[in-house]
C-alpha cells in the first residue's frame, strides 16, 4: 500500500494536468506555458508516464515555452485497453492523434528511451510539423538493440510477470531505479510514485504489451535514422552520462553515427535524467528552440 508522503505526491501530480480522449483511448496531459507559446512535446518511454516530466515541463514555461507532456496508453493515468497497439507503430499513431486533439500544430519534441520510437513515428509521419527534436538517453539503431538487465525479463512469458509482481515487494523497485535510474536528490517518496503508476489499473499488463512490442528490425532502423538525419528540422542529442542501461559510449555515441551530429550535451544523471536535470534540459531545448 502507498505511503501518505506518495499519496501526497500524485494526488499534486492527477491536479497538475487533466485527462483527454485521442483515438478513442483516455489519457492525462501535464501542461504549462501561454497556449500560443511554442509547443514542446515531451514523450516518455518505459516503465514511464509523464510524471518523468513534471519538473521539465514549467521549466519550459519558465522560459516561454509551452510544455505538453501525455501519457502514453498503457502508462501512467492513460486507459490501457487490452486490444489497443501497444507496438512502437501504434503508440506513434495514437499520440500524433492526442497532439491533433490537443490542437498543437508545429511542435518541437524531446524523446527518452523507447520515446525515441515513438516519436520518430510521428517526426517520419508530418516532418513539416516538427520545430526541433531533442534525444534523451534513447536509441536508434534499434535492429540490434538488447533490452538492459532491468527491462530483459519483461519480453518474456511467465518471467516477465513473475519480474513484474516482484517490483511490488517493499523497496525493491527503489533500489533497481537508485541503482540505474536517477541519483539520491529525488525524494524517495518520488521514486516510490513510479510503481502506482506503472501497475495502474490493470496489473501491469498493458506494460508487457509494450515491452514485448518492440519493433526491433532493419525497416524500422532506417525509418528512424531519417527522423534524426538531414532533417528539415535541428536536431540534438542531451544525453544523461550516468547511464548504465543506454551507455554514452554505445548508444549515445550510436546516434551520433547515425545522426551524423558530433557535439552533444552530457549531464549528470543516470537513466531517467529528466528527474535529476530538468533545468539543464529545459535550457538545452531552449536554445534549439531560439536558433
Amino acid at each position: 500500500m502507498a505511503s501518505a508522503a506518495v499519496n501526497e505526491v500524485l494526488t499534486a501530480h492527477r491536479h497538475s494536468g487533466r485527462r483527454f480522449v485521442a483515438d478513442g483511448i483516455s489519457s492525462f496531459v501535464l501542461e504549462a506555458g501561454a497556449p500560443d507559446s511554442p509547443a514542446v512535446v515531451c514523450v516518455h518511454g518505459v516503465p514511464a508516464s509523464s510524471f518523468l516530466y513534471r519538473k521539465v515541463v514549467p521549466e519550459l514555461a519558465a522560459r516561454g515555452l509551452r510544455g505538453i507532456a501525455v501519457d502514453l496508453p498503457g502508462l501512467g493515468l492513460a486507459e490501457r485497453p487490452p486490444d489497443a497497439d501497444y507496438t512502437w507503430t501504434g503508440l506513434g499513431r495514437w499520440l500524433l492523434a492526442a497532439i491533433d486533439t490537443l490542437e498543437v500544430e508545429r511542435f518541437h519534441l524531446v524523446l527518452h528511451d523507447i520515446g525515441g520510437p515513438v516519436g520518430f513515428e510521428v517526426a517520419n509521419a508530418v516532418p513539416d510539423r516538427v520545430l526541433s527534436m531533442t534525444l534523451l538517453n534513447t536509441i536508434v539503431e534499434v535492429q540490434d538493440f538488447r533490452r538492459p538487465w532491468p527491462m530483459e525479463p519483461f519480453a518474456h512469458q511467465g518471467i516477465g510477470e513473475a519480474w513484474l509482481a516482484s517490483l511490488r515487494l517493499p523497496y525493491a523497485f527503489t533500489a533497481i531505479m537508485r541503482l540505474v535510474g536517477v541519483s539520491g536528490r529525488v525524494p524517495r517518496a518520488e521514486v516510490e510514485c513510479w510503481v502506482p503508476l506503472l501497475f495502474g489499473d490493470d496489473g501491469g499488463n498493458a506494460f508487457l504489451k509494450i515491452m514485448r512490442g518492440f519493433e526491433l528490425t532493419d525497416a524500422k532502423r532506417e525509418a528512424y535514422v531519417r527522423a534524426v538525419r538531414a532533417t528539415p528540422y535541428p536536431v540534438q542529442i542531451v544525453w544523461g552520462a550516468g547511464d548504465t542501461m543506454l551507455p554514452w559510449k554505445r548508444h549515445g555515441v550510436a546516434i551520433q553515427r547515425a545522426s551524423g551530429l558530433t557535439h552533444a550535451t552530457l549531464l549528470p544523471g543516470k537513466h531517467f535524467v529528466p528527474e535529476d536535470c530538468p533545468k539543464e534540459i529545459a535550457e538545452a531545448v531552449s536554445r534549439l528552440a531560439r536558433r
